[in-house]
C-alpha cells in the first residue's frame, strides 16, 4: 500500500504511542487471570495445568494458548520473577503491568501484518473480485476501500477497550483469523487457511462458532470437485485430514495420553456458569431476561405462577446457574439448536454457491448467530461479527448500511467495561457526535417583551445572556457537515453547507427508502412544495414540506409519490479521478490561450445555465488587452522628472496629517525652479505629468508665495535629447523582434497532398490523390488507432503503411490492415451478443427508418407522384437496375418541375438497404460480428445512415452514402462492397474519422484513459522516489571522494581514481624513480663490501674467522632487509587497506547511481507512453505554426515491439507542421489596416509579407494545411532558423533540441526502410516480368505494397482469431492448449522474422472487404 498515506505501518506506530499512554489505565480481573496463567505454566508441570485451582481464575483456554503463556513466562522471569508465583494473588507491580501490556502491543503486530497481507492478496486477485463487487471502478478505488477496511479493524475502538484497557490478547488472534481469510482467497493456499483456523481453535475455542462456515467452504471448494458435488478429490481431502490430525494431535495429544481430556473439556465448556455473563451481551437472552423481569412485576395481577427463588438469579446480573421467575428456563442444548438453526441458511447458500465473499458473509452470520443465541456469551464476542464484517462493509452499500448501526451498537455495548472516572474521556471521544437540537420557542412571551432571535435557526431568547451563550456555542469550530464530511466548521458554516440536504430537484437521481427497509434508485419527475400554515395565535398548524413524484430506474413503468424523509442521495466516494472525470464531461473551452472554461451546451441546456461569456473574457477583448500591454511597454516617457531628490522625503509635523503649509509649498517650488535652471541633467517625463504636479503644488499652497519680495524663478528647461530606451528583456513577443533580412529562411516543407498551398515551388514527388483537407484526419485517425491499439486489439502500424492501405483500389488481394482497423473500431461501438446483450456503447440519433407496414416499404422504394393513382409498385427487395434508372429520371423531372425540394430528393439507397434487412439490421450484424466477405461495409452503411439523422453529421454522412449506396444501382450488399473498393482515400479517411470519433465516447476508451491517468500518478511517484535516491547516492559519492582524498597515500600507484589520474600518474612516476635509485645504491654498497679483500698485513690469530663472521653478518642483514621489504610489499598498511575499501565503495556508489539513472529513464519512458489523453504539441513558431512529433507521447517510438511490422523500426518518422488556426491568424497575422500601418512603420513590412519572406517558398496558411520534415538536415536547419529571443520559438527550440536525437534517429530509420522497400519493389517487378504462367502473370502483393506484410498478431494472441474472422468453435482443454501453443510459436517465429528484416507475405484469392 505504498501509494496510501498514511500507511498501515505509520498508523500502527501512532496507535502504539496512544496505547503506551494507556499503561496506567484501569485493568480488569482479566489482568489477574493472565498473570495467574503465567504463574501456572511457569511453575507447574504440564499435567497439572488444568487441575490447579489456587486462584478462582483457573486455566480455561485450549492448550495452544497455555503454550503461548509458557513462552511469555520465559521472558517474564527476567522482568519480575515475583509475578510467576502461583500464590501471589492480585500481584500487580509496575514491572508486571508494563510487561503484560507491552506483550499485548507486541503480539498485536501480527494483526498489522495480516491486514497489510490482506491488501496484498486483494490486489493479486482483484479481477475476480470486481465481478461481484459494488464498486466496478479502477484498481485505485479498490485499494482505497481495502485500506479503509484495514484501518477500521486495526484502529477498532473495541480492540482498544478490550485489549489495552480491560486487558486481553485478542489482537493477534484476530490477526491469525484475517490471515486465514486471506489465504482462503486462492485455491492454492486454501489448505493453509484451514490449518491457520485450526491453529486458532487451539488458541481460543470461542472461534468454534465460525467452524461450520470453514467446514462447508473447505468441503465444497477443496475436497469436492467444482464440476460435480458427488466427486471427491481424495488427494486434497487426505492432505487436509493429515494436517488437522497433526495439528490437533500435537496440541491435545499429551492430555489425551494422560487421561485428562474430560477435565480439559470441563474447563473449556463451563456450562455451570449460567446463560448470561455478568456483563450482559446485548443478545436475545438479555431481552429474554428483561422480559422475565417485567413479567415478575405484573404476574401476580395476571395470575401467572412465579418462582420467587429465581428472583436473585442471573437476571440480577450475577454469574451462576440461570433460572427465570415466569418464563421457561433455557438449557445449553436449546441454545445450541437455535444457534445451528440460524446458521443453516447461510451455510446452505455457501455450499451451493461457493465464493470467497459468501464465505466471509457466512462467517459473519455464524458469529452473529452465536452472539445472539449462544450460551454464556461475553459482550466481547461482538468482535466475531464486526471484524469479518469490516472486510465486506465497503464492498456494497447495502452491507455498509447494516454495518454502521451494528458497529456503533456493538462498540457502545462495551462501554460498561470502562466504569471508572479515568476512562470517561475515552468513552466521550469514541461516542458518535449527535446533531444539534434546536431550542423550542419560549411560552408566554408578550408582544411588548424584548427578545433576542438567532436569525439562522429561528430560536428566541428572553435574556441577552442566554442568547450570547447560544451564539457563542454556534460560533465554535467544533461542528461538521453531514453532507460533505468537512470538520472544524462553525454551526452556521455547517448549516450553510447542508442547505441541500433535504431538498431534491427534478431530474436528480435519488434513493427511495421503503418502510420495510428496502431501497431502490429513482429519478425525480416533479416536485410540489407546501408552505407552513399558522394558526391565529401564531402556533404552527402544519409544517412546510415537499412532495415528490419519482420514477423507478429498474421499473420505468412504475411511479410513486413520496415525501422528503423517504428520499436520500447516494454518497459516492470522492476521488481525484471522479472529479477529473466530472470536469471532463461537463466543461470545455476554446483553443486559445486564456480561454474561459464554459459548461457544455447539453449540460447548460438541461440545467438552464447561461453560456454568455463576460465581455472582459471574450477573445476580442483579451487580444486588445494583450496588444495594449505590449504597446504600453514600448512607449517612451517624455518630459521632466519632478522628484529630483527621491531619497529625501518631507517630514510631517505631529498632528499635521500630511497637509503641507503654504510656506513649505513655496519653498519647494522655489527649490524646484532653481534646480531646473542649475542642473540640466534631470530626466524627462511627459509634459502632462509635469503640469499636473505643478497644479497639485498650487492647490496645496493656495498659489505661489513671494519669498523676500522676489518673484519665483521661472526658467525654461534646457532641451536635451531623451535617453535611449532600455534594452528589451528577452524573450519577448516573436513578431516584435526586428526582422533579419539577410537571414536564412525556414527549410522547405514537404506536402502529402496534391493541392499544395500557394505559392509553392514545383513539386516533383508523385501525388496519391490525397487532398489537403484529408491530411489532418489521416494523422488523427492513425494516431488514435495506434495510441489505443491495446483497446482495439490491433498491432501497431506505420503511417506509410496506413496511407498505402487506404489507397488500395485493386480487389484482387486481401489487405488485412484495411479490414482489421474497420472491424476493430466497429466492435467497440456495440458489444458482443453475449456481452450485456449487445449493448450499444455510443449515443446515436433515432433511426430514420419508417414503420414496418408494407405500404411504407413500397413508398420508400419508389418516389411518390403528385397525383396518386392506384399503381402496382414493386417492393424494395425486387428493385432492378431499370427501375433505378426510371427513378433517376423521375427525380430529375421532379426537381426540374419544382415538385420536389432538394432535401426531399433521394440521394442514396441506404434507407432501402436497411429496410430490406430490417430483421437483420446493422446492429444485429455487429452484435454477431458478421464481418466476413466484406459485410463490415454494409454495417458501416447502416451506421452512417442512422448518424445522418444528426444535423451536424448529415452532410458528411450523405456524401459517403452517396458513393457507397448510389441511387443508380441496386440496393444490395454486393453493391456496397464493390463500391467501397472504388472509394478514394479522402472518402475512406472520412469514414474512419467518424468511427474513431464515436469510439472515443465508449466506456472502453474512457476506462483506458482513466487507467493511464492512474498509472501516470504512480510513475510520477516512482520517479520522485528514484530521484531522491539518486540525489542521496550522489551525496554519498561526494562524501566518499572527500574520504578518499584524506586516505590517499602519497606513493599510491594502484587503482587511481578517474578524477585524479593525471595527478596520480606524476606521483607514480616520481615514486618509481626514487625507489629504483635507492635499490641501485644498496646494491653498489653490497658489491663494494663483497669485493673487499682481507687485510694482507700481519695476520692475527682468528683473523680469517672474524672476516668470515663479518661476511656472514652482512649476508644475514641483506637477507633480513629483503624479507622485510617483501613482507612490507605483501602486507599493505592499515591506511592503504582503508583506501582500497573506499575506492571499492566509490565504484559501488557510481554503479548504484547508474542504476538509478537507468531506472529514471525507464520510468520517464513509461510516463511518456501512458500520456494518452491528448497529442502533445512541441511548440509554435513566430507565425503560430504548430509542430507535432506524434511519437512524443502515448506510444512507443517505433511502435509495439511485438508488432508484425516492428522490423520497420519507426512509427511515423516525420515532424509535422500545422498552420495557425483562425483566431491566431486573425489576431496576429491578418491585422486590420491601422495595425498593419503601425507594424509597417516599425519594421518596413507587414506581418503577412514577413511570413512570405522568412518562411521561404512553402507555407501553411490555416489549421487545415499540413506539411512535414523527414530529413535530419532540415531539422537541424529548422532549429537554426528559430530565434531564441522570442517567447514561442524559445520554447519550441528548446523542445526540438531535447528531442532532436530521437527524431533524427527515426527519420533515418524511415528513410532507410522506404529505400530498401523501393529496391525490393524494383526487384519484384523485374522478377515478375520473367515469371509467368499460361494464362496470367504472377503478382506478389507483399512485393508491390508494404502494407500486405502487416498481420494482426495481437488479436490472434488474445482472441485466437483476427477481428474479421468468426470466432472458432469451442475446443476441449487439450485442443485449446495445443492451439494456444501453436499461436504463440507462430507469433514468436513471425516476430523473429520481422527483426531480421524479412517482410511477410499474405496472399488471398480475392480482395474481400
Amino acid at each position: 500500500m505504498a501509494e496510501q498515506y498514511p500507511s498501515i505501518t505509520q498508523c500502527a506506530v501512532l496507535a502504539t504511542a496512544l496505547k503506551i499512554l494507556l499503561f496506567p489505565a484501569y485493568k480488569s480481573t482479566d489482568f489477574e487471570v493472565h498473570r495467574n496463567w503465567l504463574a501456572i505454566t511457569h511453575s507447574l508441570p504440564v499435567p497439572q495445568w488444568y487441575y490447579e485451582n489456587t486462584s478462582e481464575w483457573t486455566l480455561d483456554y485450549p492448550p495452544g494458548f497455555a503454550y503461548f503463556e509458557w513462552l511469555l513466562s520465559q521472558v517474564a522471569r527476567y522482568v519480575d520473577p515475583n509475578m510467576l508465583a502461583v500464590e501471589a494473588l492480585g500481584y500487580d507491580s509496575w514491572q508486571t503491568i508494563y510487561f503484560q501490556r507491552a506483550t499485548v502491543i507486541l503480539t498485536e503486530m501480527l494483526l498489522v501484518y495480516s491486514l497489510d497481507r490482506y491488501d496484498v492478496l486483494l490486489e493479486i486477485v482483484e479481477k475476480a473480485f470486481i465481478r461481484s463487487s459494488y464498486v466496478k471502478s479502477s484498481p485505485q478505488s479498490t485499494r482505497q476501500q481495502c485500506y479503509a477496511a484495514a484501518l477500521s479493524i486495526m484502529l477498532s475502538p473495541a480492540l482498544l477497550i478490550i485489549d489495552h484497557i480491560h486487558f486481553q490478547y485478542n489482537g493477534f488472534l484476530y490477526g491469525i483469523l484475517v490471515l486465514s481469510l486471506s489465504a482462503a482467497r486462492k485455491e492454492s493456499t486454501l489448505i493453509l487457511g484451514g490449518l491457520l483456523f485450526a491453529a486458532l481453535l487451539c488458541l481460543k475455542h470461542i472461534y468454534l462458532y465460525l467452524a461450520p462456515a470453514y467446514f462447508v467452504y473447505l468441503l465444497r471448494i477443496y475436497c469436492l470437485s467444482p464440476h460435480s458435488m458427488l466427486r471427491v478429490r481424495f488427494g486434497n481431502a487426505i492432505a487436509l485430514a493429515f494436517g488437522l490430525l497433526f495439528l490437533f494431535g500435537s496440541m491435545f495429544g499429551p492430555f489425551i495420553y494422560w487421561g485428562q481430556l474430560e477435565q480439559l473439556l470441563t474447563r473449556l465448556f463451563p456450562f455451570a456458569r449460567g446463560l448470561c455473563h455478568a456483563y450482559w451481551a446485548p443478545n436475545i437472552w438479555s431481552m429474554y431476561s428483561f422480559t422475565d423481569r417485567l413479567l415478575l412485576l405484573v404476574a401476580p395481577r395476571l395470575g401467572f405462577a412465579v418462582d420467587h427463588s429465581a428472583a436473585q438469579s442471573v437476571t440480577r446480573g450475577l454469574v451462576g446457574d440461570s433460572s427465570f421467575s415466569c418464563l421457561p428456563n433455557v438449557s445449553p442444548k436449546m441454545t445450541f439448536i437455535l444457534t445451528l438453526a440460524s446458521q443453516v441458511p447461510s451455510l446452505v447458500r455457501l455450499f451451493f454457491q461457493p465464493s470467497w465473499e459468501r464465505f466471509v458473509g457466512a462467517i459473519t452470520l455464524c458469529g452473529y448467530s452465536s452472539f445472539l443465541f449462544g450460551w454464556h456469551v461475553h459482550e466481547k464476542a461482538i468482535l466475531l461479527v464486526i471484524v469479518p464484517f469490516s472486510l465486506l462493509a465497503l464492498r456494497d452499500r447495502r452491507y455498509l448500511g447494516a454495518f454502521r448501526p451494528l458497529a456503533v451498537a456493538g462498540h457502545v455495548s462495551l462501554f460498561p467495561l470502562l466504569f471508572t472516572a479515568g476512562e470517561f474521556p475515552v468513552k466521550t471521544v469514541l461516542f458518535k457526535r449527535k446533531p444539534v437540537v434546536l431550542l423550542s420557542k419560549p411560552a408566554n412571551v408578550s408582544d411588548e417583551q424584548e427578545v433576542w432571535v438567532v436569525e439562522q435557526t429561528g430560536e428566541v431568547f428572553t435574556t441577552y445572556e442566554s442568547y450570547l451563550q447560544r451564539v457563542d456555542f454556534y460560533r465554535q469550530k467544533r461542528f461538521h457537515c453531514e453532507i460533505t464530511g468537512h470538520t472544524g466548521l462553525s454551526f452556521f458554516d455547517a448549516l450553510q453547507s447542508e442547505v441541500f440536504k433535504n431538498e431534491y430537484y427534478p431530474g436528480e437521481t435519488v434513493i427511495v427508502k421503503f418502510e420495510d427497509g428496502g431501497r431502490a434508485p429513482a429519478v425525480l419527475r416533479e416536485k410540489s412544495k407546501y408552505p407552513e400554515l399558522l394558526r391565529p395565535d401564531g402556533t404552527v398548524e402544519r409544517a412546510a414540506f415537499s412532495r415528490y413524484c419519482v420514477s423507478f430506474v429498474n421499473r420505468p413503468d412504475e411511479e410513486a409519490v413520496v415525501h422528503a424523509p423517504h428520499l436520500t442521495r447516494e454518497r459516492k466516494t470522492f476521488t481525484k479521478q471522479r472529479l477529473r472525470s466530472f470536469l471532463k464531461k461537463t466543461i470545455e473551452h476554446e483553443a486559445w490561450t486564456g480561454a474561459p472554461w464554459c459548461v457544455k451546451s447539453q449540460i447548460a441546456e438541461d440545467y438552464r445555465i447561461t453560456k454568455d461569456i463576460p465581455p472582459h473574457l471574450t477573445y476580442e477583448n483579451q487580444m486588445l488587452q494583450r496588444k495594449a500591454n505590449l504597446a504600453a511597454k514600448k512607449n517612451d516617457f517624455e518630459g521632466q522628472i519632478v522628484n529630483f531628490h527621491p531619497e529625501l522625503h518631507p517630514l510631517k509635523p505631529k498632528g499635521s496629517k500630511g497637509k503641507r503649509s503654504a510656506q513649505d509649498a513655496a519653498l519647494l517650488n522655489e527649490a524646484y525652479q532653481r534646480a531646473l535652471a542649475a542642473d540640466p541633467g534631470f530626466s524627462k517625463i511627459p509634459q502632462a505629468i509635469q503640469q499636473q504636479h505643478i497644479e497639485q503644488l498650487l492647490r496645496t499652497s493656495g498659489g505661489l508665495v513671494h519669498r523676500n519680495g522676489f518673484q519665483p524663478i521661472a526658467t525654461k528647461a534646457q532641451s536635451k535629447p531623451p535617453p535611449p530606451p532600455p534594452p528589451p528583456k528577452y524573450p519577448i513577443e516573436d513578431l516584435e523582434l526586428t526582422p533579419m533580412r539577410d537571414r536564412a529562411t525556414r527549410p522547405a516543407l514537404k506536402f502529402l497532398s496534391i493541392d499544395v498551398p500557394k505559392p509553392h515551388p514545383a513539386y516533383e514527388e508523385p501525388s496519391h490523390g490525397i487532398l489537403m483537407r484529408s491530411v489532418g484526419p489521416l494523422l488523427e485517425t492513425w494516431d488514435t488507432l495506434n495510441v489505443y491499439c491495446e483497446v482495439f486489439q490491433l498491432d501497431s502500424f506505420t503511417f506509410d503503411d496506413y496511407v498505402e492501405a487506404l489507397q488500395l483500389t485493386d480487389d484482387t488481394y486481401h489487405c488485412q490492415l484495411l479490414v482489421e482497423i474497420h472491424c476493430a473500431v466497429l466492435k467497440k461501438l456495440v458489444n458482443d451478443v453475449n456481452d450485456k446483450n449487445g449493448q450499444v456503447q455510443v449515443s446515436l440519433p433515432e433511426s430514420n427508418l419508417p414503420g414496418n407496414d408494407d405500404s411504407s416499404l413500397a413508398d420508400d422504394s419508389v418516389l411518390p407522384s403528385p397525383t396518386p393513382e392506384p399503381e402496382v409498385k414493386p417492393a424494395a427487395r425486387t428493385t432492378r437496375s431499370s427501375l433505378a434508372k426510371s427513378e433517376v429520371t423521375e427525380l430529375k423531372n421532379g426537381l426540374k418541375n419544382g415538385q420536389l425540394s432538394v432535401r426531399e430528393a433521394k440521394i442514396h439507397r441506404a434507407a432501402e438497404m436497411e429496410q430490406s434487412t430490417r430483421s437483420y439490421d446493422w446492429k444485429t450484424r455487429l452484435r454477431k460480428r458478421d464481418f466476413r466477405d466484406g459485410r463490415w461495409v454494409y454495417i458501416i452503411v447502416g451506421l452512417l445512415y442512422q448518424l445522418s439523422g444528426d444535423a451536424r453529421r448529415r452532410k458528411s454522412c450523405d456524401d459517403i452514402l452517396r458513393q457507397l449506396a448510389p441511387i443508380n444501382q441496386e440496393a444490395r450488399e454486393e453493391t456496397t462492397i464493390s463500391q467501397y473498393s472504388l472509394l478514394d482515400i479522402n472518402t475512406r479517411v472520412k469514414i474512419l474519422e467518424i468511427l474513431c470519433m464515436l469510439s472515443l465516447e465508449t466506456k472502453a476508451i474512457r476506462n483506458y484513459m482513466e487507467d493511464c491517468n492512474n498509472n501516470m500518478t504512480d510513475f510520477r511517484k516512482e520517479r520522485i522516489d528514484m530521484q531522491r535516491k539518486r540525489k542521496a547516492a550522489v551525496e554519498d559519492l561526494r562524501l566518499l571522494h572527500e574520504e578518499r582524498k584524506t586516505l590517499q597515500p602519497e606513493s599510491k600507484t594502484a587503482s587511481p581514481i578517474p578524477e585524479l589520474e593525471e595527478l596520480d600518474d606524476s606521483r607514480m612516476n616520481g615514486a618509481t624513480s626514487t625507489s629504483s635509485s635507492v635499490e641501485v645504491e644498496d646494491q653498489d654498497a653490497v658489491m663494494d663490501t663483497e669485493d673487499e679483500a682481507p687485510h694482507q698485513g700481519r695476520s692475527l690469530r682468528r683473523a680469517n674467522d672474524r672476516a668470515a663472521q663479518r661476511q656472514k653478518r652482512l649476508e644475514e642483514e641483506k637477507l633480513r632487509k629483503e624479507r622485510a621489504q617483501a613482507e612490507k610489499a605483501k602486507k599493505p598498511s592499515k591506511q592503504e587497506k582503508q583506501y582500497e575499501k573506499v575506492l571499492k565503495k566509490i565504484e559501488e556508489a557510481k554503479e548504484q547511481i547508474r542504476e538509478y539513472e537507468e531506472e529514471i529513464l525507464v520510468i520517464e519512458n513509461d510516463l511518456r507512453e501512458a500520456d494518452c489523453p491528448r497529442t502533445r504539441v512541441l511548440g509554435k513558431d513566430r507565425f503560430w505554426n504548430r509542430y507535432y512529433w506524434f511519437e512524443r507521447n502515448a506510444m512507443p517510438y517505433a511502435g509495439l515491439p511485438d508488432s508484425s511490422t516492428a522490423f520497420a523500426g519507426f512509427a511515423n518518422g516525420c515532424l509535422w507542421v500545422q498552420g495557425p488556426d483562425d483566431m491566431e491568424r486573425q489576431g496576429f497575422i491578418e491585422l486590420c489596416d491601422a495595425e498593419n500601418a503601425q507594424y509597417y512603420k516599425a519594421f518596413m513590412m507587414t506581418v503577412p509579407e514577413r511570413k512570405m519572406i522568412e518562411e521561404g517558398e512553402t507555407h501553411c496558411f490555416n489549421a487545415r494545411q499540413w506539411g512535414y520534415y523527414d530529413d535530419p538536415d532540415d531539422l537541424d536547419k529548422l532549429i537554426g532558423w528559430l530565434d531564441s529571443h522570442g517567447v514561442r520559438e524559445t520554447k519550441l527550440r528548446k523542445e526540438l533540441q531535447a528531442q532532436q536525437d530521437k527524431i533524427s534517429t527515426y527519420m533515418v530509420a524511415r528513410k532507410t526502410f522506404l529505400e530498401s522497400s523501393e529496391e525490393k519493389k524494383i526487384e519484384n517487378r523485374e522478377t515478375t516480368t520473367r515469371i509467368s504462367t499460361r494464362t496470367k502473370t504472377y503478382h506478389d502483393p507483399a512485393g508491390s505494397c508494404r502494407c500486405f506484410a502487416w498481420t494482426n498478431l495481437t488479436a490472434e494472441r488474445e482472441n485466437g482469431h483476427i477481428h474479421s474472422e468468426p470466432k472458432p468453435p469451442a475446443m476441449n482443454r487439450k485442443q485449446g492448449k495445443a492451439a494456444k501453443k501453436a499461436v504463440e510459436e507462430e507469433g514468436r517465429q513471425t516476430r523473429a522474422t520481422n527483426r531480421q528484416g524479412k517482410p511477410l507475405t499474405r496472399q488471398g484469392n480475392r480482395y474481400t472487404f
